[in-house]
């Protein structure tokens, strides 16, 4: 939750101008709804986290700022092209932005650029002066350029600025989409803490709504020279391992609180990033430093006059994660990287990452789709370990047609299931995996399976045979036909089977209520029985459904 809250707090400070969006401008936040967002951060999904920190930020907002919400990711899963200008820019927004990230899904891909483009074509960038602010916890996945873009945008915009905030990437991850910003004059922020959140909220807000201070009075004559002192009174240093490598990168951070008479941290002060050196008040402090999974902390006391140098040994090493369905294949988005370390555990990555860690044994536990296979790596202090590991999956992308060489089922009702081909001793089989909608894919481990496709009342079974590494199409014949009634003064419209059994009593295949009906149903002789509204008489109608056709019938 300090990642993303640190996200939020620097996104607020943009936005009431501390970085250059005035009242008087427009903006557009663009929001990153892909499916990474459902990764979580002290046991909580980051899409959670971010709804609650926009909520708090924007009930801080001045009314007459024109500010206007975009999304990517948000409707569909794989598209590039699902971005949507959810709510126009406009004064007095805050409660339609804050109600349609309520309501948003979280799903689908990363094209960030694409949407920063639209943004700036939405603020007439080209015209007019326009800002947009991108929070993003991914990379650009649908093959376009980022810091080429930022070129584009600065060229031809009057005067355009986009500020970019990414919450939840490594250093290397950040210099990815950091040039979008710097190309069009911008700020990247690389946000990895962000303790007492709330604090830092309540002072930004203060600061950005307090009025216009009042002229300052004629300057007072110069004090007299006062002695020299220290052009910096603290520069901290962090290794990962004594004797190491001094740590610059950007993930490095310094969180500082006063210390209380107990030793504990107190009050917060304020969080630090990189190869940072600045002053503070005289007095004791507790200093945390950080680098992603790794932290450590200790008590520093700052003199007048002298200089502190605290250095922080982390004792961690790295660990450099790829996560591949099979040997030789490139890492998969789709899988999710799990670390338990001494002292936590992560599940917010995807596809690679590159961990700090603390010394001793992490368990990396990777998933993707019905794979799951789990790793413990004994890493020591300033030791770098990257490793592949392979889920061992293949893919299973299953189709449906109603009859043999006839039309595919495209309906978002469509449902498909996986289950084990062995039966256990109940008679019933184990299911791994399920999916709605056209031709959806399943990453399974090798093995057989059964496909079981339910489409309205037609389902069928079909065998599936996995091998790790395979991408196999399957296509599933339904064998039914698509039946439509209609029936004017109808209440209550059912279709039973055609044979009636030996007690003379007829299977129930489907009904709906009200004078219509359609659905998917397989082959064969059916009886209609129509009840009407009132008292009436029921009506019965036989039907022949034949596969792959359309059935209409209209029953008086």
């Amino acid at each position: 939750m300090q990642l993303l809250a640190r996200a939020f707090l620097v996104f607020f400070a943009i936005m009431a101008g501390v970085i250059g969006v005035r009242a008087e401008d427009r903006a557009i936040i663009v929001l990153d709804a892909s499916g990474s967002m459902w990764g979580q951060i002290d046991g909580k999904p980051k899409l959670e986290i971010a709804r609650e920190a926009l909520r708090t930020v924007l009930q801080s907002m001045p009314a007459d700022l024109e500010l206007g919400l975009m999304a990517y990711g948000h409707r569909q899963k794989g598209s590039c092209e699902d971005i949507e200008l959810v709510v126009p820019p406009a004064k007095g927004t805050a409660a339609a932005i804050t109600t349609a990230a309520d309501q948003m899904k979280f799903l689908g891909k990363t094209p960030l650029s694409a949407a920063v483009k639209k943004a700036a074509e939405d603020l007439k960038y080209t015209e007019e002066k326009a800002t947009v602010i991108l929070i993003t916890d991914g990379l650009e996945t649908c093959q376009a350029d980022p810091c080429a873009l930022g070129k584009e945008l600065e060229q031809a915009g009057v005067d355009f600025t986009a500020h970019v905030v990414g919450f939840g990437l490594t250093a290397d991850e950040g210099k990815q989409v950091a040039c979008l910003a710097e190309n069009t004059g911008g700020k990247y922020v690389q946000a990895s803490d962000a303790r007492q959140l709330e604090e830092a909220l309540k002072s930004t807000v203060a600061e950005a709504v307090k009025p216009a201070p009042e002229p300052a009075p004629q300057p007072a004559p110069p004090p007299a020279p006062e002695p020299a002192k220290v052009e910096f009174n603290i520069v901290p240093s962090a290794v990962l391992n004594e004797g190491g490598e001094e740590l610059k990168t950007t993930d490095l951070s310094y969180s500082i609180a006063r210390a209380k008479p107990d030793g504990t941290a107190g009050d917060y002060v304020s969080t630090e990033y990189g190869a940072w050196k600045g002053n503070l008040e005289p007095g004791d402090y507790i200093m945390t430093a950080k680098v992603d999974l790794a932290s450590t902390e200790q008590k520093v006391t700052v003199e007048a006059g002298k200089m502190a140098t605290p250095h922080f040994v982390l004792n961690a090493g790295r660990l450099n994660i790829r996560a591949v369905p099979s040997e030789g294949a490139e890492p998969d988005g789709d899988a999710q990287i799990i670390a338990e370390y001494p002292g936590g555990d992560s599940s917010a990555n995807y596809g690679e990452r590159k961990f700090v860690v603390p010394a001793g044994d992490t368990k990396i536990t990777v998933k993707l789709g019905a794979g799951e296979v789990s790793e413990t790596f004994k890493v020591a202090a300033g030791q770098v370990i990257d490793k592949d590991i392979v889920v061992g999956v293949g893919t299973a992308v299953i189709s449906s047609v109603y009859a043999a060489g006839g039309e595919k089922v495209d309906s978002g009702n469509l449902y498909t299931r996986i289950f084990k081909a062995t039966k256990k001793i109940d008679g019933t089989r184990e299911q791994v995996a399920y999916d709605y909608g056209t031709d959806p894919d399943f990453d399974l481990p090798a093995g057989d399976y059964v496909a079981v496709v339910q489409m309205d009342a037609a389902t069928v079974e079909q065998p599936l045979s996995m091998k790790v590494g395979e991408r196999r199409e399957e296509t599933v014949v339904l064998n039914a036909g698509v039946l439509a009634v209609e029936a004017p003064g109808a209440s209550e419209i059912r279709l039973f089977e055609g044979k009636a059994n030996l007690q003379g009593e007829r299977q129930g295949v489907t009904y709906a209520y009200g004078e219509a009906m359609q659905s998917t149903v397989p082959a064969g002789d059916y009886l209609l029985i129509v009840t009407p509204k009132g008292d009436g008489a029921k009506k019965e109608q036989p039907v022949t459904i034949k596969a792959g056709e359309r059935s209409e019938v209209k029953v008086q």
